[in-house]
């Protein structure tokens, strides 16, 4: 799991009846929207514009920074990250210009998260902060990195006074992801709820939020309350991809494979982000279609060249999809290792614990797990991670506590392993 700056976009297509020329969305709202991972409207159509109007006057600050901005909105929509690379070259040249320019550091900080550089993220919202202390948004910044980096009370602080400022969307989706963190199911819930309050009347964020609540019932085995969020997502925003995706996990799990099927190939039709095309392929999979699993999983092999040949760091989804498909053990270990360095917090020990129980090392294994879950987090991957390491050691009863607890969570919290987890409790 990203920061929750990452999460905070989606996909609002070219075609949505909402979108107004780009003649009729002022500047601030095209730059607040687009650091808060949302479209102020056609990006495609806008984004044509903000080219022209570079062309014509090069030196223009604010319209390099507004291009910036609209680069990372494009690529968000399209799952393209040459975007990524024309958004830094647009942002540089920008503060290039205008030095001080705290829109053009945001947005070079929201790119730095994007990459997964969690490091140049922070020092970025650090030095927005510096010229802009009361911006709310610099704050969003500075916790997301800080809870890659593993540093929990800092973030948690950041957040805290990101909400104090301005209590909205942004600020109750981070309150709530801190709150499941901490295993706190009921506040991450409460937070949550507000989020969708925050939201409504905006039909992007309206649906984002509805995913973003079915996401949280679903981890929680909730599978026909999280059901009714993804379809109020898509009646809020139709062909909406992640609540696609996330509907074909619900029917999956209801067991309507052919459903699911064709709902996670619609999702990776409109956007092939690497979580979509693994889904699909292990629906794939689950179903028997070991030749069409293949073809999806090729797949994310090209996509992970395409986005590491635009500077995003994909060590840490690399090596947890290589060891979750039986791919390169020894490689994905030197990855995972590698991810944890640049990631020190709970996922980045978990995928470690996972590589090294992968690899045998499962003494090893244990205690990356153990700091896995030290937050208290109720994540029912990290539980049945912990049961095959126990499995490993040879206890056989702490493997089936921790496999129990995993089902308890969520019956249906993988494709791959809950099957796994339900064969080894029979």
């Amino acid at each position: 799991m990203t920061a929750l700056a990452l999460l905070l976009g989606g996909v609002l297509s070219s075609n949505d009846s909402a979108a107004r020329p780009p003649a009729a969305i002022p500047s601030a709202l095209v730059a607040d929207r687009s650091l808060s991972g949302f479209a102020a409207g056609d990006t495609a159509a806008l984004l044509a514009q903000l080219e022209e109007d570079v062309r014509a006057s090069p030196r223009d600050a604010d319209s390099l920074t507004l291009l910036g901005l609209a680069y990372q909105q494009r690529a968000r929509e399209t799952a393209n990250p040459d975007y990524y690379t024309k958004s830094e070259s647009a942002l540089r040249r920008a503060l290039a210009l205008a030095p001080r320019d705290v829109t053009a550091i945001g947005g070079l900080a929201s790119l730095a998260l994007s990459r997964h550089r969690f490091r140049e993220g922070l020092a970025l919202g650090r030095r927005a902060r510096a010229l802009s202390p009361d911006n709310a948004r610099n704050y969003g910044v500075i916790g997301d990195a800080l809870l890659e980096l593993g540093r929990y009370p800092a973030a948690f602080a950041a957040f805290d006074t990101m909400n104090r400022l301005k209590p909205n969307l942004a600020a109750y989706a981070r309150i709530s992801y801190a709150r499941e963190l901490l295993g706190n199911r009921a506040g991450a819930l409460q937070a949550m709820e507000l989020a969708l309050d925050s939201a409504r009347g905006q039909r992007e964020p309206l649906a984002w939020a509805h995913v973003e609540l079915g996401k949280l019932r679903l981890s929680y085995g909730q599978v026909r309350a999280a059901g009714r969020e993804f379809r109020l997502a898509l009646r809020a925003l139709p062909g909406y991809a992640y609540a696609l995706d996330r509907l074909a996990h619900v029917e999956q799990a209801l067991g309507r494979p052919k459903r699911a099927l064709a709902l996670s190939g619609r999702a990776v039709e409109t956007v092939p982000l690497p979580e979509f095309v693994t889904t699909l392929g292990d629906l794939h999979a689950a179903q028997g279609n070991r030749g069409l699993a293949r073809e999806q999983y090729a797949l994310i092999g090209a996509i992970e060249r395409l986005l590491t040949a635009n500077g995003v760091r994909t060590d840490l989804e690399t090596a947890l999809f290589n060891l979750d498909h039986g791919i390169r053990p020894r490689e994905s270990l030197a990855r995972a290792r590698q991810a944890r360095a640049d990631r020190p917090s709970i996922v980045g020990d978990d995928v470690l614990a996972w590589a090294l129980e992968r690899n045998g090392r499962c003494t090893e294994a244990l205690r990356s797990s153990k700091r896995a879950l030290r937050l208290g987090t109720k994540d029912a991957l990290m539980f049945f991670h912990r049961g095959m390491i126990e499995r490993c050691l040879g206890r056989q009863p702490e493997a089936r506590r921790w496999f129990r607890r995993a089902l308890d969570q969520n019956p249906h919290f993988s494709l791959i392993w809950a099957p796994v987890a339900r064969r080894a409790l029979a």
